[in-house]
């Protein structure tokens, strides 16, 4: 109770609700603008943060991380356009609902399975912090690598009849992670001596192309009568509720987001892919995934605001940031000498207490903000189709350009743009091509990293957690192949 007492003192202050009502508002106005995103808002914010007390400059880069992928929902459901890089998966789902006249559904679904998932995380953390500590070192590089071919195998398997073409644009992904200087013996890969691809294809300016550009296209190809007529935000306050009716979506989601974020290297990617995956296998109506399915939804939002407070126990604990945006927190650290690790939870547990405390606090300022603001943001959708095609455009190459200064990503960015559109019109998957990104440079890493270590092959799977995985692997193959070949001799049968 004393240490309890002690935090709640912490975050009282002025100081600390000022940055987590900045931090929280903030990053939702900053995740709804297509291009911007969480990385470059705490970029610009990081230096500012030094100049704060520890507990201030991580609530007010905490707030804009756990609180932009709730408004990246917004963009992603109205307008088929990711607002972060992880609301693609949101799109599926989400956009079908607008289209049909759910937007205002679409949007309460998002915000409730992201309150959810974030708070559920918090909970789970404050309780199970120790054990999780300890699971953490369990995974190394052979685990990790694993992980993420699971998840490439999974990418394959969720696409049902386009598999093939699935895996073609994965191992496309992962050409695309492979290019530029190779990090480990200095050398050029796939440059082809032109100095521009030396920095490598940035994983922000696919994502833009694929996803934002490409409906920018389509919108600005789209005739005006097109435009969506959104359902009026009339009781999104009341149907927060519905996703308390898919305690299954919301539950298994929100535990994969925890245990993805533990894990170094994993992220959200991993964790909302594998969720909407179990989630569609184990629908009752999975055919209704990617045509505006609720439980999509649920699946994606909640995994994904469930990992932000998660991805925290390896930075508290290990002093190991999993991913670029609590590395950046990490300096924060060691500006005020502050030293994460096992010392902290025994020295320092009421200041870890006060960070969670602030990550509830996130969530819920964030939630009234957007249950207030609903209103102003679904009206987005009446502009008519070229003009909101204009206003994406415009952000996107922004955004772009604002991630290096580099005119030649906007012109990547564009052909990504000009693939997406034909991807969309042949309606086929473009998902791979990101997960294969994601997962090929984590790969690649993990399996440089094992392989110094190991002397046979068969020592990537002769360890615990990494057999249980490959085993998985191997399942899901089986399974999958089993289901094919039942379906093609169904399809003899019947002629069709």
């Amino acid at each position: 109770m004393e240490t309890f007492l002690s935090s709640l003192d912490m975050i009282t202050s002025w100081s600390v609700l000022i940055a987590l009502i900045i931090g929280s508002i903030g990053g939702v106005i900053i995740g709804a603008i297509p291009g911007v995103g969480p990385p470059m808002a705490i970029a610009i914010l990081l230096p500012a943060t030094f100049a704060m007390e520890p507990i201030v400059g991580l609530t007010l880069l905490l707030g804009v991380y756990g609180s932009a992928m709730y408004g990246g929902a917004i963009p992603a459901v109205l307008m088929n356009v990711p607002g972060t890089a992880v609301n693609a998966l949101t799109t599926y789902d989400g956009y079908p609902m607008t289209r049909s006249g759910q937007g205002a559904r679409a949007l309460s679904l998002c915000y409730g399975a992201s309150f959810f998932g974030g708070i559920f995380s918090v909970v789970c953390l404050m309780a199970f912090a120790p054990v999780l500590a300890d699971v953490a070192p369990l995974f190394g590089s052979r685990e990790i690598f694993m992980a993420a071919l699971l998840g490439g195998v999974l990418v394959v398997i969720a696409h049902r009849g386009h598999g093939l073409f699935s895996g073609f644009m994965f191992c496309f992904g992962m050409f695309l992670a492979s290019i530029g200087l190779e990090t480990s013996e200095l050398t050029q890969r796939y440059t082809f001596g032109m100095t521009w691809l030396s920095s490598g294809v940035d994983l922000i300016v696919v994502i833009l192309g694929i996803f934002a550009l490409s409906q920018a296209f389509h919108l600005l190809t789209a005739d005006d009568e097109d435009t969506i007529e959104v359902e009026k935000p009339v009781g999104v306050g009341k149907r927060l509720g519905e996703v308390a009716r898919m305690p299954r979506a919301s539950i298994i989601s929100s535990t994969f987001g925890v245990i993805m974020g533990v894990i170094p290297g994993v992220g959200q990617f991993i964790a909302q892919f594998f969720s909407y995956t179990i989630i569609q296998k184990t629908s009752k109506n999975p055919e209704q995934f990617g045509a505006g399915a609720p439980e999509g939804i649920v699946a994606s939002e909640a995994a994904n605001n469930a990992v932000p407070a998660a991805a925290m126990i390896p930075l508290l604990a290990l002093g190991i940031p999993g991913e670029a945006l609590t590395a950046m927190m990490l300096s924060v650290f060691y500006v005020h000498n502050v030293v994460p690790g096992p010392n902290l939870f025994l020295s320092e547990f009421d200041f870890v207490m006060a960070l969670y405390l602030c990550l509830i606090l996130i969530n819920v300022i964030t939630l009234i903000f957007l249950l207030v603001s609903t209103g102003f943001i679904v009206n987005v959708s009446s502009i008519p189709n070229r003009y909101l095609g204009v206003l994406t455009l415009t952000l996107c190459f922004i955004g772009i350009y604002a991630l290096r200064n580099s005119v030649t990503d906007c012109l990547l960015a564009a052909v990504f743009g000009v693939i997406g559109l034909v991807f969309k019109r042949l309606d086929l998957p473009t998902i791979p091509i990101i997960l294969g990104m994601v997962l090929g440079e984590i790969m690649e890493t993990k399996f440089r990293t094992s392989m110094a270590r190991i002397d046979h092959y068969y020592e990537f799977i002769n360890r615990p957690i990494s057999g249980t995985i490959f085993a998985i692997i191997v399942i899901a193959i089986l399974t999958h192949l089993f289901f094919q070949i039942k379906y093609w001799r169904q399809s003899r049968s019947t002629g069709v």
